[in-house]
């Protein structure tokens, strides 16, 4: 029985240049949240929120080495190249968020003494972990012509994106701002819109639910990238005219003033419509010029 039982083990799931980045970033995002926890400065909302960052990922990533190691995934009712390949774009860019987050918030200048030194090499080891997920990124990404796992190809990775970036929009939005005028509340509601089709499609897509929609999905994604790119050019448009005219930067502002979240908003309404843009070719490339 004892020899079955070790014939379930896989070790590849740990051997593998993919369970080596994944072994990488449990050890550095331990070392990050522990670095961090030792410290015990990690109040207000970007702190938590770095925490939880390194933990989340942690721990989501330890289940996953464990699931591949005793081969129980196929029991899961899911798609587990498409989860595995969402969760490490995820990972990626939320750790990233946090090596840049943190420092940022906590680390003052001039910078002494041991809490400041444990401050330094958490982010070290967060930047670290970063390029780890980044790596495994690389790794499980589809083959050109390979729509087998649809969130490891370029438009899977970029509906992850540009999800997480609506996300750090709503992180910034300030309701007393936006309400006040009607082309405000329409960029909300484009990002609102946007996030909601574009986080529907990845749970869809890890559900294995996509193949009871009655229709052509390959030629629906492309039109909806094409109305989601339509939708976030007016954003780009709309949100710094309404947010900037008439108004500079006050001469007190720190990283909670109103402006610099405005304009936060308006780089990260940038980065997702160059996302939505790049979506858009290679989706189209996919549907309409795919090798026979």
């Amino acid at each position: 029985q004892s020899g079955s039982t070790m014939a379930t083990l896989n070790l590849r799931a740990l051997t593998s240049w993919v369970g080596i980045a994944r072994l990488l970033a449990v050890l550095l995002s331990c070392l990050s949240f522990s670095l961090v926890a030792s410290t015990g400065q990690f109040e207000a909302p970007y702190g938590t929120w770095c925490m939880f960052t390194w933990c989340f990922c942690f721990a989501v990533t330890l289940l996953v080495l464990l699931l591949e190691l005793l081969e129980l995934y196929p029991l899961l009712p899911l798609s587990w190249d498409d989860f595995t390949s969402a969760f490490s774009m995820l990972a990626a860019l939320m750790v990233f968020t946090s090596s840049v987050v943190f420092p940022a918030t906590f680390i003052s200048s001039p910078c002494s003494g041991s809490q400041c030194a444990r401050q330094a090499v958490a982010t070290t080891t967060s930047c670290l972990c970063f390029l780890a997920y980044a790596l495994e990124v690389s790794l499980t990404r589809a083959k050109p012509g390979d729509i087998s796992s649809f969130l490891s190809t370029v438009p899977g990775l970029l509906k992850v994106f540009e999800a997480y970036v609506a996300c750090l929009i709503f992180s910034l939005l300030d309701t007393r701002e936006y309400t006040k005028q009607s082309g405000l509340m329409w960029c909300v509601a484009v990002y609102s819109i946007c996030f909601i089709f574009t986080l529907l499609i990845i749970i869809f897509t890890i559900g294995r639910c996509l193949t009871y929609i009655p229709c052509s999905l390959e030629k629906v994604l492309v039109g909806y990238n094409v109305l989601a790119l339509l939708m976030y050019f007016t954003a780009v448009v709309l949100w710094p005219l309404y947010c900037f005219r008439g108004q500079s930067r006050p001469n007190s502002c720190d990283k909670n003033c109103p402006w610099n979240k405005n304009l936060g908003v308006t780089f990260l309404t940038i980065f997702n419509l160059i996302a939505y843009l790049v979506d858009l070719i290679y989706s189209t490339r996919m549907v309409f010029f795919r090798a026979p």
